[in-house]
Order: structure tokens, then C-alpha cells, then sequence
């Protein structure tokens, strides 16, 4: 195929998601604007002002970079989960899987799907953290916050299908983000800092690979971090690669995807 054929795929598979999820924006964008509104009355201003400075940081300051990023995770995630387990279910991924589309062409169009929902969250979260006080126009580095976005969304899209590949029903598709990626957030330094841990957990954290987006996402923030940005950088990018590659396999052999 040309390079052109290609891209029609690419935008054709692109195109669907966006136009879901804008066509759903009440079940797919505006539930995430509440959610951190009520995590802004209660752990801002409520909790907030027990708590005080963390790191040197107001506390709402502290935990907002943390709460976008959440938004921005649990709808790519739930984006490419909820979209693919659905072709899997009307048995619309047969047909995709026996078009020219390649199986690179069909991970990069549900991801970036998922990474559309994820930033679209991620901007609208953002300017609902801006009103309530939540960081200062002034942040460290915009290109940062959209590269944190973007990498996140990726990352989580890509698990969002893993899912979708293994799930062998709808209840399964809420199997990880309950028992494993809430508990990976709430204990990935989301409301808290490393330093307030005892010197034993804060080893076990850095076993968390939530723990190293948080910060990244917190240094784009705030220009503050508890490891080398550099290294936490890395590390999502491993991660990337390996769940893509993992993703990409299960497609070439068809695992759960042929009768």
C-alpha cells in the first residue's frame, strides 16, 4: 500500500473514536470536570488547610498535577477498553483484522483515540484546576505538561486494549482498573510525598510505575520532582514500548481475536 492508503486507515480508525467520544461528551468528558471539582472542595480546601505546605508547595498546589493526570489515565484507559472489547463483542474486529489495515496501523488508531479522550480530559480538568486555584498560569513548562499528556495517554491506551484483548466479557473490562490501577494511583504520590514516607516504603514505591508519571507530571507542574525527571521519562517510555509490543503480538496471532 502507499503511504497515502496508509494514512486514509490511520485518520479513518482516528476519525471514529474522536467522533464518539464528542458525540457521548456528557458520559465521556464531563464526568472527569465534576469528579476533580469534588476532589478540589474536599481535599483542597477541606483537607488542604490541615494539612499546609507539602515539599514547600500549598497542598492544593501539591496534589493537582497528580489529580489531571488521573483524569487524564482513566479515560484513555477506559476509551480503548470500552471501544475495542465493543468490536470484539459485534464482531466488527474480524473485519478489521482481514482488511490492508496492519496491526501496527490498527494499535496507533485506538491509541491515539484514547490519547485524544485523555488530552481533551486533560485541558478541561486543567482549566477547572486554574479557577480553583489549583497552580499559577505561570507553570514550568507547558511543552512538558503536553508531552506528560500525551505519553500518559499513550500508555494507558495501550493497556486499555490489553484488556479489551483478554476481557472475555464487559464485566472483565473493569478488572484492572479496579484492583489494580486505582490501587497503582492512590499509592503512586498522588496526595502525598515520597519524603512522608518511612525510608522502607519509599523503596517499595519506586517499584510503582504510577509513581514515576506522577512525578514527571508534577515536575512539568511545578519544576519539582522526586527523582531525575530524566528517569522517570525513561521509564514511561519503557513501559510504552513494551505494552506495545506485547499488543502487537497478541494481534499477529490472533489470541481471543479469531474463533
Amino acid at each position: 500500500m502507499t503511504i497515502k492508503e496508509y494514512w486514509i486507515i490511520y485518520y479513518t480508525l482516528l476519525r471514529k473514536e474522536i467522533v464518539r467520544v464528542l458525540r457521548i461528551w456528557p458520559q465521556t468528558l464531563l464526568p472527569s470536570a465534576i469528579t476533580i471539582t469534588l476532589y478540589f472542595l474536599i481535599f483542597g480546601k477541606v483537607i488542604g488547610a490541615r494539612v499546609g505546605d507539602m515539599d514547600g508547595f500549598e497542598y492544593m498546589h501539591f496534589i493537582t498535577p497528580g489529580l489531571i493526570i488521573m483524569a487524564v489515565i482513566n479515560n484513555a484507559y477506559a476509551n480503548v477498553v470500552g471501544s475495542f472489547y465493543g468490536a470484539r463483542f459485534n464482531h466488527s474486529i474480524e473485519e478489521l483484522l482481514v482488511s490492508p489495515a496492519t496491526n501496527h496501523l490498527i494499535i496507533l488508531g485506538y491509541i491515539s483515540g484514547g490519547i485524544g479522550r485523555g488530552v481533551f480530559v486533560g485541558v478541561l480538568v486543567s482549566i477547572v484546576a486554574f479557577f480553583f486555584g489549583g497552580f499559577s498560569i505561570h507553570t514550568h513548562s507547558f511543552g512538558l505538561i503536553v508531552l506528560a499528556y500525551i505519553l500518559c495517554g499513550a500508555l494507558f491506551s495501550l493497556g486499555g486494549l490489553l484488556n479489551g484483548i483478554f476481557s472475555q466479557k464487559f464485566d472483565d473490562t473493569t478488572i484492572f482498573p479496579t484492583f489494580v490501577l486505582t490501587p497503582l494511583i492512590y499509592l503512586g504520590g498522588v496526595f502525598y510525598s515520597l519524603s512522608a514516607l518511612p525510608p522502607f516504603w519509599q523503596h517499595v514505591a519506586q517499584f510503582n510505575p504510577l509513581f514515576y508519571i506522577v512525578d514527571f507530571v508534577r515536575f512539568a507542574f511545578l519544576g519539582y520532582s522526586s527523582v531525575d525527571p530524566a528517569i522517570a521519562f525513561v521509564t514511561i517510555v519503557l513501559f510504552i514500548g513494551i505494552l506495545y509490543t506485547l499488543a502487537w503480538y497478541l494481534l499477529s496471532k490472533g489470541i481471543r481475536l479469531k474463533a
